[in-house]
């Protein structure tokens, strides 16, 4: 196993310097789960604070735009592509985001970060009807790009990516 990244030889939290890495075309994919009754699923579509599943894509793809300001030691990245897609499924919601840049360092807070804020965007529109709503499975599915090369997680894949 290779040391963190985020750490300089003192052991001090420290942004790692990506300027000697070549910008290459870097994609990334995760999701999130949002556990809920049917009876709050059947209401998804008279809430009155509008579309929670269309909000929660936008929220989704805002939160990708904003992930360095969200988490402390994420690089700035311009983006050029984030997506998050919402599926409704028997017991609940399943969000799948995307993001893409030609970059120094890869994308995948960035996807993590959008099926993360749009959870807990479904959570929010839909509080007052179950505040037992339950989000789950946040986990990077693939990225591609960089000097790890690809990564892609599947059903047999512990959260290393090593086989189970």
């Amino acid at each position: 196993m290779s040391r963190l990244s985020h750490f300089d030889e003192a052991g001090s939290a420290s942004m790692v310097d990506v300027g000697a890495k070549p910008a290459t075309q870097r994609s990334a994919k995760a999701r999130a789960f949002v556990r809920m009754a049917p009876a709050v699923l059947a209401e998804l579509p008279r809430n009155s604070k509008g579309d929670p599943l269309e909000i929660a894509r936008i929220a989704g793809i805002q939160a990708a735009k904003k992930t360095a300001d969200l988490i402390p030691l994420c690089h700035p990245l311009p983006l050029t592509h984030a997506d998050v897609a919402v599926e409704v499924q028997p017991d609940g919601v399943a969000i799948t985001a995307t993001a893409a840049t030609f970059a120094h360092t890869g994308v995948e807070m960035e996807a993590m970060s959008a099926a993360a804020v749009a959870a807990l965007t479904v959570y929010d529109m839909c509080k007052a009807l179950d505040k037992g709503i339950e989000i789950r499975d946040i986990q990077l599915l693939e990225k591609t790009g960089g000097k790890s090369g690809a990564y892609r997680r599947d059903a047999t894949s512990g959260p290393d990516g090593a086989d189970l």
